[in-house]
C-alpha cells in the first residue's frame, strides 16, 4: 500500500492473530470470530471491550470479538484492506481517503458528528510561536494520514502558507510527545486524550484547534466482504456503539473512571477529552461525509495521493430503524 507506515512489532502481531482468526470464516467453525480493530482513542469500543458487551450481544448470533490493537488510523486500515480485521473501530477522517487511493474497499458503518476541538496544534507554554503563519520553517510533529494531518493542512493555508513550508516529522501520538517535550519539534499536532494529556501534564499550548479548519469526523468501517456477508452483526455493533456514545455523554465521571485505567491517565484528563468529543454515532451518509471530498482534494493538491480519489465511491451500511 502506498503513503503507508510500516507497522509496529504489536500491530504485525495483532495482524498475525487476526489473520489466523479469519481462517475460520473460511473453513465456516461454528465459533466465529469477528475481528475488531481498536486505537487507544476509539472510546467507544474501548468502553465496549472493558465492559465485555459484544461478547454478550454478538453470542446469540454465534460469533465472538476478537481484539486487535494498533498506534494509528492508518496501519489499521492496512490490516482492513488485507482482510486481516474484519471491522475497524473510528478512525479519522482523513485516514480513510488514504485507504481509498491504495484500492481499499471500505464499507461505511457509522459516523460520529463533528469534534473540531478534539484535535489541537499544541507548542510549548514558553514558545515564540503565537500565530498559524510562525510555522513556517519549523517542525512540526504529526501522525501521518490521521485526522490531525488535514488539520495542519487547513491551518496552514489559512495562514498562507503550504505543506512545504513547513518541516514535517511523522510520529506516533507516544513518539510526537517525547519529541515535542525535549524539543526536537516546534509543534505537536495530536487528538483527544493524547491532547487533554499533553495539556495538563506539560503545560503545552494550544495555538489552534480545529474549529473552523477541520470539523472532525470519526467513521466506523469494515471490509465490504464483511459487511455483505455478516450485516447482523454489524447491526448490533451499530446499536451498541450509538447506545455506549448517548452513555459517555450522560455519565461523563462514570466514564471516565472506566477509561482512565484503560488509557493509563488521570480520571480528570479523561474527562477532559471525552467532554471535546461528540460521541453522537449517526449512519453515514453520503450527505454528512461531504467533507471527505475536500479533504481528498486537499492532499491531491498537496502530492500527498498517488491518485484523485472519488471519495464517495464507498458502500454505506444502512442500519435499522
Amino acid at each position: 500500500m502506498k503513503n503507508i507506515l510500516r507497522p509496529t512489532r504489536r500491530e504485525a502481531l495483532g495482524m498475525a492473530a487476526a489473520l489466523a482468526a479469519g481462517a475460520a470464516w473460511a473453513q465456516g467453525t461454528a465459533a466465529q470470530t469477528v475481528r475488531i480493530g481498536y486505537q487507544k482513542s476509539s472510546t467507544l469500543i474501548a468502553v465496549l471491550k472493558i465492559q465485555g458487551t459484544l461478547e454478550k450481544q454478538f453470542a446469540p448470533l454465534g460469533v465472538k470479538p476478537s481484539w486487535h490493537e494498533f498506534t494509528s488510523g492508518l496501519p489499521l486500515l492496512e490490516a482492513l484492506n488485507l482482510d486481516n480485521v474484519d471491522v475497524s473501530a473510528d478512525v479519522a477522517d482523513t485516514v480513510p481517503v488514504f485507504a481509498q487511493a491504495a484500492g481499499a474497499k471500505l464499507t461505511f458503518v457509522a459516523q460520529e458528528a463533528p469534534s473540531p476541538t478534539a484535535q489541537a496544534i499544541l507548542v510549548k507554554a514558553d514558545s515564540p510561536l503565537t500565530t498559524l503563519a510562525d510555522l513556517k520553517g519549523r517542525k512540526v510533529g504529526f501522525a501521518k494520514a490521521a485526522g490531525v494531518h488535514y488539520l495542519l493542512l487547513a491551518a496552514l493555508e489559512k495562514a498562507g502558507l503550504s505543506f512545504k513550508d513547513i518541516e514535517p516529522a511523522y510520529l506516533t501520538p507516544a513518539d510526537g510527545r517525547a519529541a515535542f517535550e525535549r524539543g526536537a519539534i516546534d509543534a505537536w499536532v495530536v487528538w483527544d486524550p493524547f491532547l487533554s494529556a499533553a495539556e495538563r501534564q506539560s503545560g503545552a499550548r494550544v495555538l489552534a484547534d480545529g474549529t473552523g479548519l477541520a470539523s472532525y469526523q470519526r467513521y466506523y468501517l469494515a471490509s465490504t466482504r464483511f459487511a455483505r456477508q455478516q450485516p447482523q452483526v454489524l447491526g448490533v455493533l451499530y446499536a451498541e456503539l450509538e447506545k455506549t456514545g448517548r452513555w459517555v455523554k450522560q455519565n461523563p465521571r462514570d466514564a471516565a473512571a472506566l477509561l482512565a485505567p484503560f488509557w493509563g491517565l488521570d480520571a480528570a484528563i479523561v474527562e477532559q477529552a471525552n467532554a471535546r468529543r461528540s460521541y453522537a454515532v449517526r449512519p453515514a451518509t453520503r450527505e454528512v461525509i461531504g467533507e471527505q471530498q475536500r479533504i481528498a482534494d486537499a492532499f491531491f493538491a498537496e502530492k500527498l495521493l498517488p491518485r484523485k480519489v472519488d471519495a464517495l465511491d464507498i458502500d454505506l451500511f444502512k442500519p435499522s430503524a
